[in-house]
């Protein structure tokens, strides 16, 4: 999931002079990935991107992407975006064949699906105005088809998707999410959760078994490290009976870990779509989410 609570760098509009900003708009399987950033000796999207990119332009060194957040070992993406500053004389001789040749040089389990100039203002990270995961289940009482193993957890009980909707309304809105999250030093914690919600969807057409799966909408103005897993986690000790719909209301009041509540596996977890502001107001939204929050009453870098 994101990891969007780390302290934030100095604060920057645009790119330097004589640099071009560069959107990709992308997606990627997470099973053999340890998570988007670089880690030595590890596998990483970040790595992966950051080295085509640097050979199919020919430069001497690799350029830093910025993205909208760092997700986990495991979870995956089609919605994703991040962002690249280029000098622009590079960008000029590479940009219009650029996707074609990063396609041809990314390996398969990355796509990048669209290439363009980013507009003043813009930061894959900073300017973003929500993100929106979705998390699948499958209650199946003979498990998950194996085609969809690698994208859909298997609970072994019925789940309720009505009492879990019951407890998710208790969660939105701004709140302190230090239950659901793994503190970070000098972070803030606190997060807008615009939407939760669980549907029943049919298993996919190409599947062998009949059925619907549980799928979770969780959109926030920002995550912190592992609360969509968390919440998941909380939400179906609900829909399996085996706590009440106000548990997880009660965790969160908690702002403290809860020993019952499980991080789910990454697999489930998809990072769907990143939402924007309008071009004219993406400075303003880069400045403000740079800014530390606090609730009403809650003293600075809490």
């Amino acid at each position: 999931m994101l990891k969007d609570c780390e302290q934030t760098p100095p604060q920057q509009d645009g790119p330097s002079e004589g640099f071009r900003r560069i959107r990709f708009d992308l997606a990627y399987q997470g099973a053999e990935f340890s998570g988007w950033a670089r880690q030595r000796g590890r596998r990483t999207v970040q790595e992966e991107i950051e080295s085509a990119l640097q050979i199919v332009t020919r430069s001497p060194e690799p350029y830093a992407l910025t993205v909208a957040g760092r997700t986990d070992a495991g979870v995956h993406a089609r919605g994703q975006v991040a962002h690249v500053d280029l000098p622009v004389e590079l960008w000029v001789e590479h940009g219009e064949k650029l996707l074609r040749r990063l396609a041809g040089r990314l390996p398969a389990d990355i796509r990048i699906y669209r290439v363009s100039e980013a507009p003043y203002g813009f930061d894959a990270r900073f300017a973003a105005i929500w993100r929106r995961y979705a998390y699948r289940v499958a209650d199946h009482p003979g498990g998950v088809d194996p085609l969809l193993r690698g994208h859909v957890l298997w609970h072994d009980r019925p789940l309720d998707v009505e009492k879990m909707n019951e407890a998710a309304g208790l969660l939105l809105g701004e709140h302190d999410f230090a239950a659901y999250c793994k503190k970070r030093e000098g972070a803030t914690t606190i997060r807008t959760l615009l939407e939760l919600h669980w549907d029943r969807v049919p298993v996919d057409a190409y599947a062998a078994q009949e059925g619907t799966l549980a799928v979770a909408t969780v959109r926030a103005d920002a995550f912190c490290h592992n609360m969509v897993r968390s919440l998941v986690g909380a939400m179906l000790l609900v829909g399996d009976g085996h706590r009440p719909v106000e548990f997880p209301g009660e965790v969160l009041a908690g702002r403290v870990r809860n020993s019952a509540v499980n991080v789910v596996r990454p697999y489930g977890l998809t990072l769907e779509e990143v939402g924007y502001p309008a071009d004219d107001q993406l400075a303003e939204r880069n400045r403000a989410s740079r800014r530390m929050r606090t609730l009403p009453g809650q003293p600075l870098g809490m």
